[in-house]
């Protein structure tokens, strides 16, 4: 029964050990897990902080481009005064220069 028994004590001595070390590796990966975790939350942080500035811009170029086509309205508006205000001073123009030409040509008959 000794040699049993001293075989017996060799192989829990021998399972003790594995189990240190096993007891050790699953620390390790606890930390390593707990530090990922923690990894992914600083991430989900950063790219929520990420969205919500892409979310203002956008709202920024969606007002910026009302403001544009608000702009171009007003522009093409003035555009089109413009237009008719220099037709009506060539029309106007135009008169005169028929009255001068007139009255220069009937003074030197």
């Amino acid at each position: 029964m000794p040699e049993r028994s001293n075989g017996l004590d060799a192989r829990v001595t021998s399972l003790e050990q594995q189990m240190t070390a096993v007891s050790a590796e699953a620390k390790a990966a606890f930390v390593l897990a707990r530090e990922a975790d923690r990894d992914v939350f600083v991430t989900r942080d950063k790219l929520n902080a990420h969205t919500k500035v892409l979310n203002a811009l956008r709202q920024t170029q969606l007002e910026h481009g009302e403001k544009l086509r608000e702009h171009d309205a007003r522009f093409d508006g003035l555009e089109r005064e413009m237009r008719n205000g220099f037709s009506t001073l060539n029309v106007g123009m135009a008169q005169i220069i028929a009255l001068l030409t007139g009255s220069a040509g009937s003074g030197r008959d």
